[in-house]
């Protein structure tokens, strides 16, 4: 396990990369130079991906500067854009298009909530609210509209609608912060305009057409390029609403039902699915596809529905599943640091499920002992007493030495450095970090 972490984390740190010259000058996404004040100007963002955990875990192990310097770039990329809006995956300062979202946007949002400054806080939420408003861009115009993304005038519309939502709760979070409360107010509630494609008749977030109609007909299991989904389908798509999954365990009926849903995605039959012509379709434990970032965060979904020691059981299956120290030891592709990011944050123990929420949804270590040198001096380490095979599960975990009882890590006690103590045993703990108040952030209350 050892070397796969040193491996994931050799591969983290090798984006974003500098893009600029000696001097300064870069080439825009306008196609022009431009020369960099003050900061270096990077690139090659794969931001669909690294939005995740990459970007994250840069927040942790590189220099406030280096984080900076990734905000004013994109910034920069927003303000040359001829466009006008910020990065989609732009690689050596050129736009690509590839993939959907506006997720410079949760990077941004991140680093400033964070408290990561030397940028322009007001340029900043301006090119975010810029692109968040861009009508022209993947069915803006019409999610602004209708409050989703209707499938008969763009593809993949069901992911573009909820990917949106995520998006907006950022630019929410930062604008409250920053006192400006008519911004923060507009984007919190279209933050919840995920409920607009999520169909409570059948449980899974769908496409809609213009009409207001879900699109038929409907397969859950359907993976085809272009479809409603990104590489993707219903059953990835439907747990993401990473800034409010209590309110989907209410929509899904509860702790047990959505406890049940998880389950069955795990435990799908997929020897009879053919992927084989889709995109990035690899690493599948049932419907749960490693290999590509949808997945990501649900292992850790179990935790939002009081079953913290099935989120320990996911994890061991797709860490001694999905990752091995060969050539071929990766699912997918790694995306610019992403799949290892997933893997460095998951063998610490905790994981950023909503990034710009200041938390880390507690999971399960898979090192006996780990320091994080931090960049402002501190060391944080992490130790797991017990840890084998033969005792997966997590009975007690203590910050400095003082019991930890909810189900997450803020990003400021990581920051002040200290020591994160597990406790691992035979069996699973089923009381610990249970209570609706004691799990991760949500932005509506979990039942009760």
């Amino acid at each position: 396990m050892k070397a796969n972490l040193a491996t994931a984390l050799y591969h983290a740190l090798l984006a974003p990369s500098v893009a600029s010259d000696v001097d300064g000058r870069y080439r825009g996404p306008d196609n022009a130079v431009h020369s960099a004040t003050g900061f270096t100007f990077r690139s090659t963002f794969s931001l669909w991906d690294t939005f995740r955990a990459e970007h994250p875990l840069l927040t942790i192990l590189q220099p406030p500067a280096t984080t900076t310097d990734v905000v004013r770039s994109l910034v920069a990329s927003q303000q040359e854009s001829p466009f006008g809006i910020l990065p989609v995956w732009q690689y050596q300062g050129r736009e690509t298009w590839t993939m959907i979202g506006y997720h410079a946007v949760p990077v941004i949002a991140d680093a400033y909530l964070k408290g990561i400054g030397g940028f322009d806080a007001k340029q900043a939420l301006d090119a975010m609210v810029a692109s968040a408003n861009y009508g022209p861009y993947g069915g803006l115009a019409d999610y602004k509209r209708l409050g989703y993304v209707p499938i008969d005038k763009e593809p993949e519309a069901a992911s573009k609608t909820v990917e949106y939502a995520y998006d907006d709760w950022t630019i929410a979070q930062m604008a409250k912060k920053m006192g400006r409360a008519d911004i923060a107010a507009t984007f919190e509630k279209r933050a919840q305009n995920w409920r607009n494609g999520f169909d409570v008749k059948t449980g899974w977030v769908r496409a809609r057409l213009s009409t207001g109609a879900f699109r038929e007909p409907f397969d859950p299991v359907s993976i085809k390029y272009g479809s409603d989904y990104t590489e993707g389908n219903a059953w990835q798509y439907s747990w993401f609403m990473p800034q409010d999954e209590g309110g989907l365990v209410t929509a899904l009926g509860g702790d047990a039902k959505t406890v049940a849903k998880l389950d069955a995605m795990f435990n799908y039959d997929d020897s009879k699915l053919d992927y084989s012509g889709s995109e990035d379709i690899a690493g599948l434990i049932g419907q749960y596809i490693h290999g590509n970032e949808p997945s990501h965060s649900v292992a850790y979904l179990y935790s939002y529905a009081g079953a913290p020691w099935r989120t320990e059981e996911r994890l061991k299956q797709i860490v001694d599943s999905q990752y091995k120290p060969t050539p071929e030891g990766l699912a997918g592709n790694d995306d610019l640091g992403q799949m290892s990011a997933w893997l460095v944050f998951t063998g610490l123990g905790f994981y950023p499920v909503t990034p710009g929420s200041l938390q880390y949804v507690i999971g399960r270590p898979f090192v006996d002992r780990a320091t994080l040198a931090l960049p402002n001096g501190k060391r944080f380490t992490v130790v797991a007493d017990g840890l084998s095979d033969a005792h997966p599960y997590v009975g007690r975990v203590l910050l400095d030495g003082a019991p930890l009882t909810r189900g997450y890590i803020t990003h400021a006690e990581i920051m002040a450095g200290g020591e994160l103590r597990f406790t691992m045993q035979a069996t699973p703990d089923k009381t610990r970090a249970t209570a609706p108040a004691d799990r991760p952030f949500s932005m509506t209350p979990y039942p009760h």
